[in-house]
C-alpha cells in the first residue's frame, strides 16, 4: 500500500567531494577528532548562571544572598553551587548571554524547569548587533523535541542530542564577528527555571564563514492539495543544513508520500532538488515499518543525520487504518555531508500526500510545524511573525471512542474481523455480503480491525447497507435465547 522508495546510490567520489565542500565552510565544520592534539590560539569561554558574562575567572562569584540556590549552599559558602539556574517570570524576556567577538559558539546545553511548556519558551539569537534575530523558534523545536518534557524522544545525532530526562544540546557551530546575543522569552503563565550553558571560543573567523539561522513555521491543518512551506523569502548566498518537522496525520493509512522540494536561485514552478517522499527525505523507507519484532509497526530511530519519533504509537494491524484519529510524528534530517547550496534565493516545501488505494495517491489535510536550519551571508530577510502562545501549543490529540470488545461476547461490526471469521455463523454472514474479504491480499494486515473501521478506508467497497445488514445478522445470530 506504500509506494516504493527511490534509492539514490552515493558514489564514492561524490561523497568525498561533499565532505571536502563541507570542510571548506571553515567555521561551520566540526573539527575532526584527529586534530584534537593541535595547539590553538583560541580562548575557551562559557556563559551560564554561574558566570553570567563569560569573563575569565568570572565563575562561582555569586554571593549567597543573590544566588538561586543560596539557601541550599548556606553550609558551604561562596563557590559551592550558589547560582545554578535563573528564573524567568511570566511574560519575561531575558538575555541568557552575550559576548564580543570574533568567535564561534560550539555548544549550547539547556533544560527547562517549572510548568511552562517547551512551546512557551522562545529562543532568539542575534549576530553582530542586528535588529532582527537570525534564530527565532520555540525551545523544544530548536532541539528537535517539540512534544515537550512529557514526551521527549532521545536523540543521538551529529549536531543535536537530547538526553534523559530533558537535557537539550546543540552542537551547531555558530560564528560571530563583533558580538552575539542570546535571549529567551517566557510566554507561559508560570515562572520557569532555566539551567543553561553556552560554550564558545574567542578566535579568528574565516572571511567566508556564514552566519547560522533557524526559523520556525507551523500550520494547524492544510487544505487538500496545498503544500506546506518550511522556508521562503531567503535572499543571499548560503547553504541549507537541516530540517526538523512535526507531522499531525488525520487521515487513515499511510501519510508520508509527499515530496520535499528545494527551489534554488530563481526556480519557479519546478525545483532543482526533489526528494521522492517524506520518509525517504528523512532517510527511512516503506513507512518506517520494521518486522524484526514480530509485529508490523512504525519504528523510532535516531542516527547521526536523521531520525523518526512517533509521539503516539500506532499498531499497524489494529489502528493504522482507523478513521477519526490523529497520529503525531517528529522527524529530523541534517545535511552535514550534503548541504544544499544556493547563490541568490531559497524556498523549501513538502506535500501532504498519502496512499488510499492501488494506483491512487490521497491528498491530505494534515498539520505541520518545522524548524529550518541554514547558513547564509548577512543581511537576512525578516522572519514571519511567530503565532501567539495559545496558537503555538499542540491541541488535544484526536482519539476516537472505542467500543469495548469482550472476548466470547456478542459479535458486532465493532468486533475484530478475525473474531467474526472464527465463528461459523459470523463467517457465513460476512461472506454473503463481502465475499472477497477473507481472500483479500491485505487480510493479515487488517484482520485485527473492526468492519466499522475498515469501511472508512475501503473506498466504498463496504457500503452502509452491507454494514447494517451484517450488524443486524450478527446480533440475531449471537443473541442469547429467551
Amino acid at each position: 500500500m506504500i509506494c516504493s522508495a527511490v534509492r539514490v546510490a552515493a558514489k564514492g567520489a561524490g561523497l568525498a567531494m561533499a565532505m571536502l565542500a563541507f570542510a571548506a565552510t571553515g567555521a561551520a565544520a566540526r573539527p575532526p577528532v584527529g586534530d584534537l592534539y593541535r595547539l590553538s590560539d583560541a580562548e575557551s569561554r562559557s556563559i551560564s548562571p554561574e558566570n553570567l558574562t563569560g569573563e575569565k575567572g568570572g565563575g562561582s562569584r555569586t554571593p549567597l544572598d543573590k544566588g538561586s540556590a543560596g539557601v541550599q549552599a548556606t553550609d558551604l559558602g561562596l563557590g559551592w553551587k550558589v547560582n545554578p539556574y535563573i528564573e524567568i517570570p511570566p511574560g519575561g524576556r531575558t538575555v541568557l548571554g552575550e559576548a564580543s567577538g570574533p568567535g564561534i559558539i560550539n555548544h549550547i546545553w539547556m533544560t527547562i524547569g517549572g510548568k511552562g511548556t517547551y512551546r512557551s519558551m522562545i529562543l532568539r539569537i542575534y549576530w553582530d548587533g542586528e535588529a532582527t534575530p537570525s534564530v527565532e523558534t520555540p525551545v523544544g523545536d530548536f532541539f528537535a523535541a517539540a512534544f515537550g518534557k512529557e514526551s521527549t524522544a532521545l536523540i543521538d545525532s551529529a549536531v543535536v542530542a537530547v538526553n534523559p530526562e530533558s537535557g537539550l544540546n546543540s552542537f551547531w557551530q555558530m560564528p560571530f564577528r563583533r558580538k552575539f546575543r542570546i535571549e529567551l522569552e517566557n510566554r507561559s503563565q508560570h515562572t520557569n527555571e532555566v539551567y543553561y550553558q553556552i560554550d564558545y571560543a574567542l578566535q579568528d573567523v574565516p572571511p567566508d564563514a556564514a552566519y547560522f539561522h533557524a526559523q520556525f513555521r507551523q500550520v494547524d491543518r492544510l487544505k487538500p492539495k496545498d503544500v506546506y512551506v518550511l522556508l521562503d523569502g531567503v535572499k543571499g548566498r548560503g547553504h541549507y543544513v537541516g530540517t526538523y518537522l512535526t507531522h499531525s496525520a488525520f487521515s487513515p493509512g499511510w501519510w508520508g508520500e509527499g515530496e520535499f522540494k528545494f527551489y534554488l536561485d530563481g526556480d519557479r514552478d519546478f525545483p532543482t532538488i526533489n526528494y521522492t517522499g517524506e520518509e525517504d527525505y528523512f532517510l527511512g523507507s516503506y513507512g518506517y515499518r520494521h518486522r524484526g519484532t514480530g509485529r508490523l509497526e512504525e519504528t523510532d530511530y535516531s542516527t547521526a543525520y536523521s531520525g523518526f519519533h512517533a509521539h503516539n504509537k500506532t499498531d499497524m494491524a489494529t489502528q493504522y487504518y482507523m478513521s477519526g484519529r490523529e497520529r503525531r510524528i517528529g522527524e529530523y534530517r541534517w545535511h552535514i555531508l550534503d548541504p544544499i547550496r544556493f547563490k541568490s534565493d531559497l524556498r523549501v516545501t513538502v506535500q501532504a500526500l498519502g496512499w488510499k488505494s492501488p494506483l491512487r495517491y490521497r491528498p491530505l489535510d494534515d498539520g505541520f510545524s518545522s524548524v529550518a536550519f541554514w547558513y547564509q551571508a548577512e543581511p537576512h530577510a525578516a522572519f514571519p511573525k511567530l503565532p501567539d502562545d495559545a496558537a503555538l501549543q499542540f491541541k488535544p490529540l484526536v482519539e476516537p471512542a472505542r467500543p469495548a470488545f469482550v472476548a466470547g461476547g456478542p459479535l458486532t461490526i465493532d468486533s475484530p474481523i478475525e473474531a467474526i471469521m472464527m465463528s461459523w455463523e459470523g463467517r457465513e454472514i460476512v461472506n454473503r455480503e463481502l465475499p472477497a474479504l477473507a481472500t483479500h491480499p491485505a487480510y493479515e494486515q487488517f484482520k485485527a480491525m473492526s468492519l466499522r473501521d475498515l469501511q472508512g478506508v475501503s473506498e466504498g467497497a463496504i457500503t452502509d447497507k452491507a454494514l447494517a445488514t451484517i450488524d443486524a445478522a450478527l446480533k440475531a445470530a449471537t443473541a442469547k435465547p429467551h
